[in-house]
């Protein structure tokens, strides 16, 4: 089975000064197409980091990314950028949905960017936001939903370009229990059903247990 996701001996090191600060002193994760891994730590452990490098928003100081067998460490910043729009997905604790646009338009967005006519764009981001159960709120403004609408919205943004691997952090971080297991829940079905590679940062046991499989980072290395 593929692995969309793999890294491979990953550091990263902040100079402050005449400081050095190791956050990653040598990842290493493999993760399968249709695999959901929760990323767990304490608060500074550089979870974070970890997403931010493995979804080619910041370069790792030592060691290799691949995604979709791509390495990253031999890409140009274009061809970053072009990988980003293509194979990956990002859904954060806050939903940074554009307030100006509606669901439908922000969910419609990433396709339209990709070069994708608009009539074709609007017609999948309408058919994904029905799958998530907001047929009915195609036209209302982030402002007019719920945060759980919100989360949806977000969550349908970053899967309907059909990326290779998904990264969240602390997508349901934001919302109250019962709210953000109904959304989590809707998450892993479209991780399943897309056949995604995700990679899941979270703090909630109960969200975490119901992954494939947990890894820790402490002390700069998952185990």
């Amino acid at each position: 089975m593929s692995e969309p996701l793999r890294l491979q001996d990953v550091e990263r090191v902040f100079v402050q000064g005449a400081e050095r600060l190791h956050v990653l002193r040598g990842v290493n994760l493999a993760l399968r197409a249709g695999e959901v891994a929760a990323l767990v730590g304490p608060s500074g452990a550089g979870k974070s980091t970890l997403l931010h490098i493995a979804g080619l928003l910041e370069r790792a100081s030592g060691g290799e990314v691949l995604i979709d067998d791509a390495p990253a460490s031999r890409m140009s910043e274009t061809e970053r950028t072009l990988a980003r729009r293509a194979k990956l997905g990002f859904v954060y604790q806050f939903h940074h949905l554009l307030p100006e646009f509606s669901a439908l338009e922000n969910v419609a967005m990433p396709l339209i960017i990709a070069g994708l006519p608009k009539s074709e764009a609007k017609q999948r981001a309408s058919a994904l936001l029905g799958r998530l159960g907001l047929a009915e709120r195609l036209k209302h403004r982030p402002a007019r939903l719920s945060g759980g609408e919100q989360q949806r919205v977000a969550i349908a943004r970053a899967v309907v370009h059909g990326p290779k691997v998904l990264l969240a952090d602390e997508p349901t971080g934001n919302l109250d229990h019962a709210t953000a297991d109904v959304v989590f829940g809707e998450l892993l079905g479209l991780v399943r059903e897309h056949q995604l590679a995700a990679l899941i940062a979270t703090h909630n046991p109960d969200l975490a247990a119901r992954m494939d499989r947990v890894v820790h980072l402490k002390d700069g290395v998952l185990v």
